[in-house]
């Protein structure tokens, strides 16, 4: 037997690392905990990716063909151990699928560490199949043949990404005959299908934080990243919100970048033409609309433009004006005298302004408000003849944010295909034909261009979250239950027999609180964005929308069905909240960071016996409404998110009940508080505000999280007992770098 060094038996598949030999797995440099038989299920699984594993080979392979007790259930276990370590989901799986009644098939791309002999690669899962210390059995197991070390992926060529450190590089795509495997060892290439090998760009991982901070395209957050050859500026997240940073190109070292006072939580704009100076907007609020500011690279004394607000901005060649966005408007600013000019109207809000290097043309992502679609869009450059590219690619689901190299020669940009972002590339000028450069397992976006060369540093997106409770008694947050871990916005009925709850795919689901009786209730053809129980726990109101269409009113029964809609209207309905008598359902609009759109924004009642709607008195410039569990009251929020008002039914009189960062209200049973998250404040605290006098008590904050691992946090609910449920987030991604030059795979 050949002997092997460790290195020779690991496996790499998005940001994990898998030694087969000595049965750890590893996650950006971290080790993560996973037992010896969910570890060896892994390990057969990665020997075969893209291929069904039934259930029958693997009881043989790892528990013998007369395997005592009950197989299924250990299977079972296993299988969620392995993605409770990989923070993989079963309903949407990005690593391991469940093929109903077949078996399992692992999904993500794999690559071997360096180039090796395949028999030390056979002697390597042998060494997993009969380790005593991996299979809790000093009985001998099967060995592993060729065919078990296939690691050909399903669909098409994958990029392979690389962690840095370590600096070497080699891929080896395995097939059923050992004669394949010199040939394909030698070419250094990674096979795709039957046997076509291809060069493929090399992706390095850059930072290993897993602190940045990757926006939300719902609300008009797109996360955005510049360089000036030497540094990246991006944004990342410290003390729970979004703080601007740079980031060393050669040694991914990641620094602060001190900012003024008046610029909170800022978003990136553009970097100027000659590197020195960044353009930024600050978020003050959670408006669409923000201040524009000038800040030096260098560090120094910050410029407010005028008394611009926008949305997005960049810089026009020459670096002696800027282009803003505001609503529909495009519009230049001249720096010299502050004197502005209308540049171009558009049928949308317009963001990722990008000029090409000769400047005759202009690039952005245009968003409808309504329907919340995004398309790349282009107008030459007098502002003239904007007309939308690749609307003929059907494939992707969106198309966004892109950049053009500092020599014109690509055009790289983000694109959605099946629910995933991965990073393409159109040659020059050209408006079709569009080349994938990226092929996951982590989703692809935010593309920076370098200004001499190919080289482009883009974010690299997997968010790691949990699902906890917080725990009075020892004033920190603990996990809920299991079953819920998928769940974003919960809700207990009434009576507190069931709960429901949205996933992160949109999809809504209820059980018994110990998690029995589960069932999906809404098809996965409607987004569901919150849901809310009737009183007496026989109806669902949701805010939920189709593909393409803006946000409307439902009621579903919570056995499932077809939801029924309220009312429909071509803009976007929020929030639906029932009288206590359930005979009504009061409703509010979206805010401007999830699409300003034009109308009134106030609060409105839908009586469900005459199918009437009736407007709230003193409501203007208000959302997010809660009627009280006893009807005698109904809270809303200001749309710049800083007060939480409370109308007295009984006297029809408004009165503020919080001055402070407010979102996601909920009423306590007994219609005496509310909880609420104030997200903008600093830490993030969760307050209760008393109906009475308006005492505020800080219930938890970023502090409360074990270890300081969290990032930052979402409320999701309370339980039976009164407790907040966040969704605590703990990772989110890291910046990458490609060469552009080297060969991609054609994925048209």
């Amino acid at each position: 037997m050949i002997e092997h060094s460790p290195a020779a038996t690991r496996v790499r598949f998005g940001l994990f690392e898998a030694d087969l030999q000595t049965g750890e797995l590893w996650k950006a440099g971290h080790k993560v905990k996973l037992q010896g038989q969910p570890f060896r299920v892994l390990a057969t699984l990665v020997e075969h990716p893209g291929e069904v594993v039934t259930r029958e080979q693997l009881q043989e392979r790892l528990w013998g063909r007369d395997a005592a007790g009950d197989f299924d259930q250990s299977l079972g276990t296993a299988i969620n151990k392995v993605r409770e370590a990989l923070g993989d989901s079963a309903d949407n799986p990005r690593f391991v699928e469940t093929l109903a009644r077949r078996g399992y098939r692992f999904i993500a791309p794999v690559a071997v560490s360096r180039t090796v002999p395949a028999e030390d690669l056979l002697s390597a899962a042998a060494s997993v199949a009969t380790n005593p210390l991996l299979t809790g059995s000093l009985e001998p197991q099967p060995k592993a043949t060729v065919a078990d070390l296939r690691l050909t992926p399903r669909d098409a060529l994958p990029v392979s990404v690389d962690p840095k450190p370590p600096r070497y590089r080699s891929y080896l795509g395995l097939a059923v005959a050992a004669v394949v495997l010199a040939t394909i060892a030698a070419a250094t290439g990674y096979l795709a299908g039957i046997g076509h090998p291809a060069a493929i760009p090399r992706i390095e991982r850059l930072t290993h934080t897993g602190r940045i901070a990757p926006g939300v395209q719902l609300m008009e957050s797109f996360p955005a990243s510049v360089t000036d050859g030497l540094r990246i500026f991006t944004s990342v997240i410290s003390g729970g919100r979004p703080i601007l940073a740079r980031v060393d190109v050669h040694t991914g070292e990641v620094q602060h970048f001190e900012m003024p006072s008046e610029i909170s939580s800022p978003m990136l704009g553009d970097l100027s033409p000659d590197g020195g100076s960044l353009l930024l907007r600050s978020h003050l609020s959670p408006e669409s609309e923000q201040p524009l500011w000038v800040v030096p690279t260098a560090g120094g004394s910050a410029l407010r433009l005028s008394n611009i607000v926008a949305h997005d901005a960049t810089w026009m060649l020459g670096g002696q004006a800027v282009l803003y966005a505001a609503g529909n408007e495009l519009t230049i600013h001249q720096l010299r005298d502050g004197s502005s000019r209308q540049f171009a109207t558009l049928p949308g809000r317009a963001f990722w302004l990008r000029w090409s290097p000769d400047g005759k043309l202009l690039r952005f992502t245009l968003l409808n408000p309504v329907d919340h679609t995004a398309a790349l869009w282009q107008m030459d450059g007098d502002g003239r003849n904007a007309r939308q590219i690749l609307s003929n690619w059907t494939q992707a689901s969106t198309v966004c944010c892109g950049n053009w190299t500092g020599d014109g020669k690509y055009f790289v940009f983000q694109a959605n295909l099946a629910g995933n972002s991965d990073l393409w590339r159109i040659d020059g000028t050209s408006t079709s034909g569009p080349t994938r450069i990226t092929n996951g397992p982590l989703s692809f976006v935010a593309p920076a261009t370098s200004r001499n060369g190919h080289q482009i540093y883009f974010l690299g997106l997997e968010t790691q979250s949990a699902l906890l409770q917080f725990d009075p008694t020892r004033k920190a947050f603990v996990p809920e239950q299991e079953f819920l871990s998928d769940a974003n916005r919960i809700e207990y009925s009434r009576d507190q027999q069931w709960v429901s709850w949205t996933d992160q795919s949109g999809r809504l689901w209820r059980a018994r609180p110990d998690g029995s009786e589960r069932i999906q209730v809404t098809p996965d053809s409607l987004d569901v964005f919150l849901a809310h129980w009737s009183p007496d726990g026989q109806q669902l109101a949701l805010m939920a929308r189709h593909p393409g269409k803006a946000w409307q009113l439902y009621i579903v029964a919570p056995a499932g069905g077809t939801p029924l809609l309220l009312t429909a209207e071509n803009r976007n309905q929020a929030d639906p909240s029932w009288s206590a008598n359930g005979q009504q359902i009061v409703f509010g609009r979206i805010t401007d960071i999830m699409g300003k759109e034009e109308g009134a924004r106030a609060l409105q009642i839908f009586d469900l016996m005459t199918g009437k709607v009736s407007a709230v008195p003193e409501s203007d410039g208000l959302f997010s409404p809660r009627w009280s569990p006893d009807g005698k009251y109904i809270a809303a929020i200001s749309l710049d998110q800083k007060r939480l008002m409370l109308l007295d039914l009984a006297t029809g009189v408004w009165q503020m009940l919080a001055d402070t960062s407010v979102a996601d209200p909920v009423w306590s049973a007994d219609s005496k508080s509310i909880i609420f998250h104030a997200a903008q404040a600093d830490m993030q605290p969760i307050y209760r505000v008393a109906i009475a006098d308006g005492k505020l008590e800080q219930i938890a904050n970023l502090s409360n999280f074990a270890d300081g691992e969290t990032a930052d946090y979402f409320f999701c609910g309370l339980t039976p007992a009164g407790r907040p449920i966040v969704r605590s987030r703990i990772g989110t991604g890291d910046v990458y770098s490609l060469n552009l030059d080297a060969k991609a795979a054609d994925a048209r």
